[in-house]
C-alpha cells in the first residue's frame, strides 16, 4: 500500500515528506552509490593485502596480567594479530583516561569473530601495569590488556593506532597500522549514526539547512552524570556511567591530585 505526498510542509530541520514510490526511487539512486563505495573499499582491501611488512623482534618482552611475556605470546598460537594502542594519561584518574581510546576499546569488548577468522586480538598501551590494572577492573574489560612502556618500533610505538601483524613460526611482522579516522571500523557506533537523518551531529559535516547545528568532533565521548555531552570537570567517558558505583567526579584531571 502506497500513501500520498503530505500536503503539510515538512517541520524545520526534517526530511520531507513523500509517498512510497517517490522515497523508494530516491533510495534507489543513492544504492548506487553506496555500492561504488562498497566496491571502493573493496578495492582498498586488496591494496592494503599487497602492502610490504617489517620484521620486528617478537622476543621483546612486554607486560600483562600474568607479569612479563614475549611480544609473541599476543598471537596465542594464531598466525594473525591486531591490536588497539590505548592512549595512556600516568598518574589520571580513571575519568581523566583518554575518551577517544575508551570509545575503541569499549567497541573491541569480544573477539570470538576475530578468533574464528585465526586472528588474535590485544589491547597495548604504555601504562604502567600497576595503573592499568586497576582500569581494567573498573571498566569490566576480558580482553588481552598488556604494558608497552618504553617500548620502541613496532611492538610499541605511538598510541592511539590499530595495528595489524603476521606470525610466521617465531618470526613478527608489522603488516598494516592506521589511526584518526582510520580507527573507525573497530566501532559500528559511527557507521550507524551515518545512516541516522543527522548523522553524527558534528560541525564538519555536510547537512541540509536547518539541520540541529554541529558541534566539534566526538563532542558526545564524554558526559556528565545527566548524560549531558561536557569536556568540563564532571565528564566522563560514557560507558564508565555504566559501571556499578559510579558516582560525579568532582574533577576530571589528567593526574591524581586534579
Amino acid at each position: 500500500m502506497t500513501t500520498t505526498n503530505d500536503p503539510r510542509p515538512a517541520q524545520p530541520g526534517r526530511p520531507p515528506v513523500v509517498d512510497a514510490a517517490t522515497w523508494q526511487a530516491a533510495r534507489d539512486e543513492l544504492l548506487v552509490r553506496e555500492k561504488a563505495h562498497t566496491r571502493a573499499g573493496d578495492a582498498l582491501a586488496a591494496a592494503r593485502r599487497r602492502l610490504p611488512m617489517v620484521e620486528f623482534d617478537g622476543t621483546v618482552e612486554i607486560v600483562g596480567a600474568g607479569g612479563p611475556v614475549p611480544f609473541l605470546d599476543l598471537f596465542q598460537g594464531r598466525d594473525e594479530l591486531v591490536v588497539y594502542k590505548h592512549m595512556w594519561w600516568d598518574g589520571a584518574p580513571h575519568q581523566g583516561q583518554c575518551e577517544g581510546c575508551t570509545t575503541t576499546a569499549w567497541s573491541l569488548r569480544d573477539a570470538s569473530y576475530l578468533n574464528a577468522r585465526g586472528v588474535s586480538f590485544a589491547v597495548l598501551t604504555t601504562g604502567r601495569w600497576d595503573e592499568v590494572a586497576p582500569f581494567l577492573d573498573f571498566m569490566g574489560y576480558t580482553q588481552p590488556w598488556y604494558s608497552v612502556r618504553s617500548i620502541d618500533g613496532p611492538a610499541g610505538g605511538d598510541m592511539g593506532h590499530l595495528t595489524a601483524y603476521l606470525r610466521d613460526g617465531d618470526r613478527t611482522f608489522l603488516t598494516y597500522s592506521t589511526t584518526g579516522r582510520g580507527n573507525e571500523p573497530a566501532s559500528s557506533t559511527f557507521g550507524l549514526l551515518d545512516m541516522t537523518p543527522y548523522g553524527r551531529r558534528e560541525a564538519w559535516e555536510d547537512t541540509p539547512r536547518g539541520w540541529p547545528e554541529g558541534d566539534h568532533a566526538c563532542w558526545y565521548w564524554r558526559t556528565d552524570v545527566d548524560g549531558h555531552p561536557t569536556w568540563g570537570p564532571t565528564g566522563r567517558p560514557v560507558p564508565q556511567w555504566t559501571r556499578p558505583g559510579v558516582t560525579p567526579e568532582d574533577t576530571l584531571g589528567r593526574d591524581s591530585t586534579g
